[in-house]
């Protein structure tokens, strides 16, 4: 391990610097489009040149297929849009019974080296139940240490407050445990421990480290580590407490691909962990991706956040990607932000729902006090600018509203925000310094913005403008998807 330009910690072994960049299929509405009109072609072809053809399909396949199907038809998918997501079919299944035939002959565990090391550990049965034991043995220390206070919170039905979650890892920490909470909120507790280990690491030598990390639904997973020669391995146990008592919810082995001490104080690593059914779709292993927060960051940089950023967040709005300010709104979705700040304002959805099916869309027409208002409360923008973003009916006084369906879904591995700074500016106004994390691409800095926001005097907020200053690709926010335009629209669901 060498330390890089940035004063950070980095893996020779693993990737270091940018991590890979993962493939997004159908990130664009021509994409998704061409993908489903595609498939139908294709499907329709084959059904003409072999009108009977069949075969059984691979059993776990199938039960993978169908978990797909009905969770998707209950969302109102058809069958190309199920394909267009990625999501499996029962064609897709067929396709999938000579890859399974080959697994269940080996071959594919030939083809990989921790396949290979699987079937070892599975010959060895007595070898490993001893070794879970001694995981079981370690997870119920780990929850006598803080039991009672879980029991109290969850007896009060206050069990997610921050409060008590801060209790917990403290308490954890009494006890000489490194632990965090599992949405890096409470400053870690045994940061010492952490550090020295990332020495360790750097340095080649030998050593061990447990991170306990706390579930705000009660439980925890427990990160327990070996490295030598700059290699790290590491085993993921996760633990939930049941009426039985604490139950083991799985448990990982596997080495770190990526292993990173950040210069944002993030310990960030991954790894891949292999099961017959993702191998066969994905030929590779589940990826573990993991960003624990080591250093602490000041309680008036996380309750900014909490209030004003957090909120908004970076999915489905670009409110946060973009350049703006109050004296120009540049491209800001106010139909995104309508979505947004409804939830903000009224504390439930917007009521103006997409169609019953991905392949039909949905028209309203949402009265203009009632989209105004709504804006108003966040934006110091007056009706006349609104109405020139928007489509304006002046006839009925009403802006003409389409919900986001299928063709515009993003995907939900996004960052989350976090606040770094903040300058308090003349006129009331605070500027906050920003990152984005984003722990599906192993960067604790994939993003900066500055954003500048008016508390009020009766607790609200106003957004005034937004500033990026880094980024890890030539556009912030590669991750979001663009609202339909109209023509978009009328293309993808073929109405007027």
């Amino acid at each position: 391990m060498t330390d890089s330009q940035d004063g950070s910690l980095s893996g020779n072994s693993g990737k270091s610097g940018r991590p890979r960049n993962r493939n997004r299929l159908f990130n664009t509405f021509d994409a998704r489009m061409g993908a489903v009109e595609k498939r139908k072609g294709e499907r329709a072809v084959e059904k003409k040149r072999n009108p009977g053809k069949g075969r059984k399909p691979a059993v776990g396949a199938v039960v993978c297929a169908v978990m797909f199907c009905v969770i998707a038809g209950s969302c109102g998918l058809a069958k190309e849009d199920m394909f267009c997501l990625g999501l499996p079919s029962a064609e897709w299944a067929e396709d999938m019974q000579d890859g399974n035939e080959a697994y269940e002959d080996g071959g594919l565990a030939a083809q990989n080296p921790k396949r290979q090391e699987g079937v070892l550990q599975e010959q060895d049965k007595d070898g490993q139940e001893r070794r879970d034991q001694e995981l079981r043995d370690s997870a119920e220390k780990v929850a006598e240490n803080y039991f009672d206070i879980y029991e109290e919170a969850s007896a009060q039905n206050v069990l997610m407050s921050l409060d008590v979650m801060e209790r917990m890892v403290q308490r954890l920490g009494e006890s000489g445990y490194a632990a965090v909470d599992s949405d890096n909120q409470v400053d870690m507790a045994g940061t010492d421990q952490v550090l020295e280990f990332c020495r360790q690491v750097s340095a080649g030598e030998e050593g061990s480290l447990t991170i306990v990390e706390l579930s705000y639904l009660g439980g925890f997973t427990k990160y327990d580590m070996e490295t030598a020669d700059e290699k790290v391995n590491i085993v993921r146990s996760c633990w939930q407490f049941s009426e039985e008592g604490l139950e083991n919810k799985s448990i990982l082995r596997y080495q770190a691909d990526f292993w990173e001490y950040t210069q944002e104080g993030y310990l960030i690593f991954e790894g891949s962990s292999f099961a017959q059914d993702y191998y066969l779709l994905s030929m590779s292993g589940t990826p573990l991706h993991t960003a624990l927060r080591v250093l602490p960051l000041e309680e008036r940089y996380r309750e900014l956040n909490r209030r004003y950023v957090a909120p908004i967040g970076y999915g489905r709005n670009n409110l946060f990607l973009l350049d703006w300010s109050e004296d120009d709104y540049g491209e800001i979705d106010f139909y995104d932000l309508f979505d947004v700040f409804y939830g903000l304002k009224y504390n439930r959805y917007v009521p103006y729902t997409a169609g019953d099916t991905a392949g039909t869309g949905a028209v309203y027409e949402v009265p203009a006090s009632e989209f105004e208002t709504v804006l108003m409360t966040y934006l110091d923008i007056d009706s006349k600018t609104l109405r020139s973003k928007t489509k304006y009916i002046s006839d009925s006084d009403c802006y003409e509203y389409r919900p986001r369906g299928f063709f515009d879904a993003e995907c939900p591995e996004i960052p989350y925000p976090e606040v770094v700074d903040c300058r308090e500016n003349g006129d009331g106004t605070l500027t906050l310094t920003v990152n984005a994390v984003y722990p599906e691409r192993n960067l604790s800095k994939a993003y900066v913005h500055e954003v500048v926001i008016r508390p009020l005097a009766d607790g609200g907020v106003q957004y005034v403008s937004n500033k990026s200053l880094f980024s890890e690709e030539e556009e912030g926010g590669w991750w979001h998807v663009a609202r339909l335009t109209e023509e978009e629209w009328k293309r993808a669901y073929g109405e007027d």
